[in-house]
């Protein structure tokens, strides 16, 4: 009988009502739980006097809101089942039982755990709905959920906003009216603050200012610093000097009126690792001892929508992301990029590499068989002892070039800056030159470099202590003897371990593969005497090996000596000196390797061996690959960077001939409106670069990365590229100099255009990292696809573009 009422219910309110009503509006949106998990979250909205009935309805009663989840290709698993709000329960007296209904508006979430590449899904709600009068037949109603794995949402959530410091105040009383307003900061692993007394031209410094502009108090000075790190960069050029793991700052003042109770100061400065971001932040100081950390400043802050169409033409309201989507979209965070440089294994194996090439020196090699010998012979009665005694030999070779790396982690130490401090100091960089020259001159056979005689003679009589101690001084005195070959490749392995961000651990490192590769023959030698049989005899061609080190030490002297050079801005040795010298030098060692010069120790060459040939040839190659770092790009008025050469040669910025601006010369704008206005103009996509003048991977982008032809020819012709700097630090039109939020909290003034830019960027895009690439309608509001950070994969980043020129297009 319920069911015959039910239906007779509806035909007579389909007679009575033949026009359409549609009193419910459903929207579907997504939350992001985590890179996998999602809620899928449809919303009804109800009119006035109309109920829409629960999920979970007796048999019997109304129809119930039904979702089903389109998942043919099994890309998705439901979590659970669908949830909803409370809504409301009565005794209906129709259908005469209890019934959940909604009214005004209804929630349902659907948790779903992602197993493939998805952009979409796709459900369909089934639902009925009553008013007092009439109930409508069931309907069903389409849903898409997009998913924002790939930044479907409007924009991303605060996950991309990175906050590496953390910070605590306090104060301390030194008299009635001076004191020291205490600043720590505690630094994520990796990351990088910069010292007030970093050099110019490199990372930004910290600067501390008052944050208000009373003459309550004045600073004294500057803030006086805890312990920091001293290393000169090959990006800017200059020593940077930065704190690591935690800073302290300490700032006296002296005050005017003593009846003040709080003062503030303001922190500006940059924090680095992958990525930079701007520092500005405002602290309150208590003078009675209750202290804030942030926010010193509380003005009435400006409306978002009136602060975004006066500074930059635009607000986040007028902006969402292209429905529109290209096949493939590049999804880079710039926090996820690997910290570079070398690790202990791979400079163990470059110090292995310098053993080797030390064994096939004339210092060294001729003493293999006449060692091996003397420990297989002594010992003829007793082999397996001769061989034990060889691989004691061969272990102390090991620890004799181990221990010389102690005293290095002592000074490491006592303390920890000066390996750094010793890295980057100019004149150390010039002293290096000229030693590496004085080696490379005694591999030439002009003179030999030995130790003190009075060494060789004490070890030697050490030896006849016998036992374990007589080898460990055979071991020092192969060490001493053959310091003539071997010097000036440790100090090459010295000064890279000086030059790098390990330390004394990389000089141990690096002395470790040194003394395995030099000790290991010794061993083996000893344990298969027959092996030797395979070694060539001495001749030669161990002069030849040496004189071929003494090219590659005179190359690299001029390593250092351009390192002095960048710091000291002689501007000597730009780009042009320096690859000029190295092509001098690596043709004169094409030259010698075809036996057209010769040096002192040379043997007559009666005919040219095929590796000599072969030499020859490789090394001819070099030279013209030198030679090609001259050929100049027309478009971007650049020579050519040698990829082979990175962080040896200067940057080809650093030029006589061609010194550049804007990066490759490219056509860029430095201002919003006026790149959105041309943008119009020629109807091209726009692509936002969130950059700095002191960030250091944004200089490996624009050096290494946006070169490439193909990326060249997207920024060039097909994009229409703005460049905004988050630390210029140009003054503000007075107009634009105001307070605005924080998106982690608090306000701030717009002084100038790194504040303007910083605040554009954290704002719409919810980071606060550079480098930073949005592509952008020709309008500015439309992003075309996922934005990216760091993206050194010139492959990766020209996909990056190409789907955002794809999505351009088709819309």
């Amino acid at each position: 009988m319920k069911n015959i009422f039910i239906f007779l219910f509806l035909t007579i309110s389909l007679g009575m009502f033949s026009q359409i009503e549609d009193p419910i509006k459903w929207s579907a949106s997504v939350e992001k739980v985590s890179d996998t998990e999602f809620i899928l979250v449809s919303t009804a909205t109800i009119e006035k006097g109309w109920h829409l009935y629960s999920q979970n309805v007796p048999e019997d009663g109304p129809i119930p809101t039904t979702f089903t989840y389109n998942n043919s290709q099994n890309n998705f698993s439901l979590e659970d089942k669908t949830s909803e709000e409370k809504g409301h329960t009565i005794d209906d007296p129709v259908f005469e039982m209890k019934i959940k209904f909604f009214e005004n508006s209804a929630v349902f979430k659907q948790k779903v755990k992602i197993t493939s590449d998805i952009n979409t899904i796709k459900g369909v709600v089934e639902f009925m709905v009553c008013d007092d009068s009439k109930c409508l037949p069931p309907t069903e109603i389409d849903l898409i959920f997009e998913i924002p794995n790939k930044t479907n949402n409007k924009f991303d959530t605060q996950d991309s906003f990175l906050n590496p410091i953390k910070w605590k105040t306090s104060v301390e009383k030194i008299s009635e009216d001076e004191y020291d307003l205490v600043i720590n900061a505690e630094i994520e692993e990796d990351w990088h603050v910069y010292s007030q007394y970093s050099a110019d031209g490199g990372s930004l410094p910290i600067i501390i200012t008052k944050a208000n502009k009373n003459d309550d108090y004045v600073l004294k000075g500057k803030a006086v610093e805890s312990d920091t790190i001293k290393k000169f960069s090959t990006i800017f050029n200059v020593e940077e000097t930065y704190f690591d793991k935690k800073a302290t700052l300490k700032q006296r003042i002296k005050l005017n009126n003593r009846d003040v109770s709080t003062v503030a100061l303001n922190l500006t400065g940059q924090v680095c690792k992958e990525a930079c971001i701007q520092i500005d932040e405002d602290f309150t100081f208590s003078l009675n001892g209750e202290n804030e950390s942030t926010n010193a400043v509380n003005t009435p802050i400006v409306d978002n929508k009136v602060t975004n169409s006066l500074l930059y033409g635009i607000n986040t309201e007028d902006v969402s992301f292209s429905t529109v989507k290209c096949d493939t979209e590049v999804s880079s965070n710039s926090n996820e990029i690997q910290k570079g440089g070398k690790s202990l294994w791979s400079i163990f194996g470059l110090g292995f590499l310098g053993g080797l090439l030390a064994l096939l020196t004339p210092c060294v090699f001729p003493m293999i068989p006449l060692t091996v010998s003397f420990f297989t012979k002594k010992n003829g009665k007793n082999k397996g002892e001769g061989v034990s005694k060889a691989l004691l030999y061969g272990f102390f070779i090991f620890a004799v070039y181990i221990i010389l790396s102690i005293p290095f982690h002592l000074l490491d130490s006592v303390n920890p800056d000066i390996l750094n401090e010793i890295s980057t100091n100019i004149w150390l960089n010039s002293i290096f030159f000229i030693v590496f020259v004085f080696f490379a001159f005694s591999f030439f056979g002009y003179y030999e470099l030995t130790l003190p005689s009075s060494w060789t003679s004490k070890t030697t009589e050490a030896e006849s202590s016998g036992g374990i101690i007589g080898i460990f001084f055979m071991a020092l005195t192969l060490a001493i003897v053959s310091f003539s070959c071997t010097g000036p490749i440790l100090g090459s392995l010295l000064a890279g371990s000086l030059t790098g961000d390990g330390g004394a651990w990389q000089l141990t490192a690096g002395m470790a593969g040194f003394g395995v590769s030099l000790g290991l023959p010794f061993a083996l030698f000893a344990m298969f005497p027959n092996m030797m049989n395979a070694l060539p005899k001495s001749g030669g061609w161990l002069n030849t090996t040496k004189v071929i080190l003494g090219f590659l030490e005179f190359a690299l002297a001029f390593k250092f000596l351009s390192n002095a050079d960048l710091v000291a801005h002689w501007g000597i040795l730009k780009i042009e000196p320096f690859l000029g010298l190295w092509i001098i030098i690596f043709a004169g060692l094409a030259l010698y390797l075809l036996g057209k010069i010769k040096f002192p120790h040379d043997s007559p060459i009666k005919k040219l061996s095929f590796s000599r040939i072969a030499g020859g040839v490789l090394v001819t190659a070099f030279v013209i690959y030198l030679a090609s770092g001259f050929m100049v790009n027309k478009e971007t008025k650049t020579f050519t960077p040698l990829m082979l050469l990175s962080g040896l040669a200067p940057p080809v910025g650093y030029s006589f001939l061609y010194p550049n601006e804007c990066p490759n010369n490219l056509d860029c704008f430095k201002d919003l409106k006026t790149g959105i206005a041309y943008a119009k103009k020629v109807n091209k996509p726009i692509i936002l670069d969130f950059t700095g003048y002191a960030c250091v991977n944004c200089r490996k982008m624009e050096e290494h990365v946006w070169p490439n032809p193909e990326i060249d020819n997207y920024l060039r012709n097909e994009y229409v590229l703005i460049s905004l700097y988050v630390d210029d630090k140009k003054t503000l039109p007075k107009e634009e100099q105001i307070l605005v939020n924080r998106i982690n909290g608090g306000t701030r003034k717009l002084d100038n255009y790194g504040h303007k830019w910083a605040n554009f960027q954290t704002q719409f895009f919810k980071t606060n990292s550079q480098p930073y690439y949005v592509l952008l309608n020709a309008d500015g509001t439309k992003i075309l696809n996922q934005a990216v950070g760091y993206t050194p994969d010139e492959n990766e980043y020209a996909q990056f573009l190409e789907c955002g020129l794809e999505v351009f297009k088709k819309q």
